[in-house]
C-alpha cells in the first residue's frame, strides 16, 4: 500500500530568523518544512511527487521574488506561491495574485493567516497534480489507439453516425463499428458522454 504523501513547504528566505521562525510554525502542524537563502538553492532540490507549496520572500540578494516568480514559470517549475514581505505595495501584490501568487502576506503577518494561506496552496497543488495524473493516463491509453482507430474516436466524439464516419474515411459501416468498439475497450470510458469528455481533456479534434 502507497504511504500517504506528506506535504513538503519550502521557504526561500535571505533572513536567517524568518526563514527559522516560518520552519518552525509549518513543522509545528505535522507539515513537513526545507528553507533556503536563495532562489537557486530552491532550484537544485529535487522534489519529490508529494503536494507542496512555496513560501516566499520578496526581497532577495540575487533576484526579486517576482523575477523568481516568473523564472519558475520560464523552466516549467509549477508550485503554488505564498509571497512574504516587508515592503509590499498594492502594485506589486495585484503583480504576484496575477502571475499566479495563492496570497501576498505583508510582515508582520499573523501565524494564521500564513497557515491558512499555506494550507490553501498544498490543496491546489494536490489538485493539480491529481487532474495531471488523470491527463497523463489518458495520454497513455490514447497512445494505445491505432491512427484509424484514433480517427474514429474523433469523429465519434465530434457528434458523426457510424454510416457517416464510414463515409468519409471510405470504410465500410460494420468496420466502424469493429474500431468504434476497439476504442471504446482501450479508452475505458463509461459512456459515449464520458469519452467527450475525455477527447475534450486530451484536446482532440476530427482533424487530429
Amino acid at each position: 500500500m502507497k504511504p500517504a504523501a506528506v506535504p513538503t513547504v519550502f521557504i526561500v528566505d535571505d533572513d536567517s530568523g524568518m526563514r527559522q521562525a516560518v520552519q518552525d510554525l509549518v513543522e509545528s502542524v505535522g507539515l513537513r518544512a526545507e528553507s533556503f537563502s536563495t532562489g537557486e538553492e530552491f532550484l537544485k532540490k529535487q522534489r519529490t511527487a508529494d503536494p507542496s507549496c512555496l513560501v516566499l520572500d520578496v526581497r532577495l540578494p540575487q533576484m526579486s521574488g517576482l523575477d523568481f516568480q516568473n523564472k519558475l514559470a520560464d523552466v516549467g517549475v509549477q508550485i503554488p506561491i505564498i509571497f512574504i514581505t516587508a515592503h509590499g505595495d498594492i502594485p506589486m501584490s495585484v503583480k504576484a495574485l496575477k502571475s499566479g501568487a495563492v496570497e501576498f502576506l505583508t510582515k508582520p503577518f499573523r501565524d494564521q493567516d500564513l497557515l491558512d494561506a499555506i494550507q490553501q496552496a498544498l490543496h491546489r497543488d494536490s489538485a493539480a497534480r491529481e487532474q495531471q495524473a488523470e491527463i497523463d493516463a489518458l495520454h497513455e491509453r490514447y497512445g494505445a489507439l491505432t491512427a484509424r482507430e484514433r480517427e474514429v474516436m474523433a469523429l465519434v466524439v465530434s457528434g458523426m453516425l457510424n454510416k457517416h464516419i464510414a463515409a468519409k474515411i471510405g470504410a465500410s459501416e460494420a468496420t466502424v463499428k469493429i474500431h468504434r468498439g476497439h476504442v471504446m475497450e482501450k479508452m475505458q470510458p463509461g459512456s459515449l458522454i464520458e469519452l467527450v469528455r475525455m477527447a475534450d481533456k486530451l484536446k482532440l479534434s476530427p482533424n487530429k
